[in-house]
This record gives structure tokens, C-alpha cells and sequence, in this order.
């Protein structure tokens, strides 16, 4: 026979789910339109991505499922469309559908990749940067302004290009979307090492961080658990917008024809092959990654603007 050890008076604490539904955060998101259409859009192309395997009529990797006897058929709504090929096939016959389902994954993948390469970059620097100050403040953050003295798009190019050619040759198509994060990475680290530094100069003044210090605390203890978890709103914020520009980086460089190779092709390199048969009249090769890479950056861009303007105590 087992007793209940509950208290009388005592009040049950509510679930994870029950905070997360009685949170100022979830009620604003419930009472915002644009962000609940763009997060039921941006789920619906990650589960398209993730279950490409699914959801495709071909693997556009292999090649054994190319038809070349079907390279550049159009639309299946158009005369001489042909199913399954519902939005058409390239040059290869590759089928257009199954192509973008399978470039928007890598595109996904580089572009969270590099956000999270890139934070425990920039919020590692910020943290030492704010908190011990003095040589390491100055050494970091000038390394910083130079980096953000040049482009963002010739550092990855610059990197992409000395990755790759130190890479064997049988290495370079197998790692070009980890050369792809490194590069990204390290021309996006100083926006939150910037963010981090701030918030880590304020808190270190503070009390808690006072007494931690009187009480002998390691300094990476103190920045784990007392700095850290104070810095983390503005940098959220700041790694969805970033989220979308990732995307957008891995396009460019994949359509300058240093990113992903074509037989790997990530919507950056759809559109690069598609480019160069925009004017024979095969349009629908370049129009409709164009359109999903467009839907993609602009979702994470309505959900970047919504979280920024609820977790900003200023607009409440």
C-alpha cells in the first residue's frame, strides 16, 4: 500500500509544456499570424528536406537514375511534360522536384552548421573578451574589425579556396560542405562576439559575479553557469537572422562555383546550372529553386523579426 507523501498545502509544479503555453513568448506567437504562417512553412520544407528519401521520385545523386533521354522536359502542367516529373528535369535529366527536395537539406545543413560554428566561435571570444579584459579584450577585437574591414563574401571565398586546395583531390567533393561551414563561420563569428562581450561586461560587475569571485570559483565556471546564461537572448536573436544570411552565403559562393559540387548540388548550384539556360527557354531549370531558396530565407527572416521584437523588453 503506498501513501501520498504530498504536502496539504502544497502546490504542484506545472509541466515544461504548461510554462511553455503560459509563457509571454507563446502567447505572442499564437497572436501573431506572420510568425505562425511562416513557422507552419519553414516546417513543412525542413520535413520535405529531412524526408527527401521519401518524398522524391529519384535520387538526384545517384547516377545510375538519370535518363538523359529525359534531360530538360518541362513542367508536367506544359504539352510535353511527362510524370513524375512534376516541376520538369535539367540538362542531366535530373528530376527538378527531387533536386530541390535534396539541395534544400544541404542548404539547411551548411546553414545551421556554420550558425553553430560560428556562435561557439564568436560567443567564446566575447566571453574572454568581457571578462578578462585588458590584452586579450584588445587582441580579439581588433582581430574582429579587421575581419569586419573585409567582405563577408570574399573571407569565404578566400577561405573556401585555401580549404579546398589543401585538401587531397579524392577529399575535395566528399568535405566541400564542411569547408562550406568553416568558411561562413569565420566571416560571421564577430556580430556575436560583439553581442556576447557587451552583455559579459555588464554582468561581471554584478554581485553574484562579485561574491563567485570571492568564493574562488574557476573563471570557466563563472562564465558557464553565471555569465553565459544572461547573454543568450540578444545572441538567439541574432542566430536566426543569421540563419537566413548562412543560406544565403552557401547560394552565392555554390553560384560563383566554388561550393557545392553538381553532382552534390545545393540550391546555390541549381541556380548556377539553371543560369546557363535561362535564355534557351528551359526556365523552369532556374525559376523553381529560386522560388524555394527565396520561401526559405524569407520565413526564417518573419521568424528572425518576431523573436526579435518579443524577447526585446523595450517594445513591451
Amino acid at each position: 500500500m503506498t501513501t501520498d507523501v504530498t504536502k496539504p498545502g502544497a502546490v504542484a509544479r506545472p509541466t515544461m509544456l504548461k510554462r511553455i503555453r503560459n509563457s509571454d513568448v507563446w502567447w505572442s506567437f499564437t497572436h501573431s499570424k506572420s510568425a505562425m504562417i511562416a513557422a507552419l512553412v519553414l516546417a513543412i520544407l525542413v520535413l520535405a528536406a529531412v524526408f527527401a528519401p521519401l518524398i522524391a521520385p529519384q535520387n538526384p545523386y545517384d547516377a545510375a537514375q538519370l535518363d538523359m533521354w529525359k534531360a530538360e522536359l518541362p513542367p508536367i502542367w506544359e504539352p510535353t511534360g511527362e510524370w513524375p516529373y512534376l516541376l520538369g528535369t535539367d540538362t542531366q535529366g535530373r528530376d527538378m522536384l527531387s533536386a530541390i527536395l535534396y539541395g534544400t537539406r544541404i542548404s539547411i545543413f551548411i546553414g545551421l552548421g556554420s550558425v553553430a560554428l560560428s556562435l561557439l566561435i564568436g560567443m567564446t571570444a566575447g566571453l574572454c573578451a568581457g571578462f578578462f579584459g585588458g590584452f586579450a579584450d584588445n587582441l580579439l577585437m581588433r582581430f574582429g574589425d579587421i575581419t569586419l574591414s573585409i567582405p563577408t563574401i570574399l573571407i569565404a571565398i578566400l577561405v573556401s579556396t585555401v580549404a579546398r586546395q589543401l585538401l587531397p583531390d579524392n577529399l575535395r567533393e566528399i568535405g566541400a560542405a564542411a569547408v562550406l561551414v568553416l568558411a561562413i563561420s569565420l566571416s560571421a563569428w564577430v556580430q556575436y562576439a560583439r553581442t556576447v562581450r557587451a552583455q559579459t561586461i555588464v554582468e561581471r560587475n554584478k554581485e553574484y559575479v562579485q561574491a563567485a569571485r570571492l568564493l574562488k570559483v574557476p573563471p570557466r565556471r563563472i562564465l558557464a553557469y553565471h555569465i553565459l546564461p544572461n547573454t543568450l537572448t540578444p545572441v538567439l536573436v541574432a542566430a536566426t537572422l543569421n540563419f537566413g544570411m548562412a543560406i544565403l552565403t552557401e547560394a552565392t559562393l555554390s553560384f560563383l562555383g566554388i561550393g557545392m559540387p553538381p553532382d552534390q548540388p545545393s540550391l546555390g548550384t541549381l541556380i548556377r546550372i539553371g543560369n546557363q539556360f535561362l535564355f534557351s527557354g528551359s526556365w523552369w531549370i532556374v525559376l523553381f529553386p529560386v522560388i524555394q531558396l527565396c520561401l526559405l530565407v524569407v520565413v526564417v527572416n518573419i521568424l528572425g523579426d518576431w523573436l526579435r521584437d518579443v524577447l526585446n523588453p523595450k517594445l513591451r
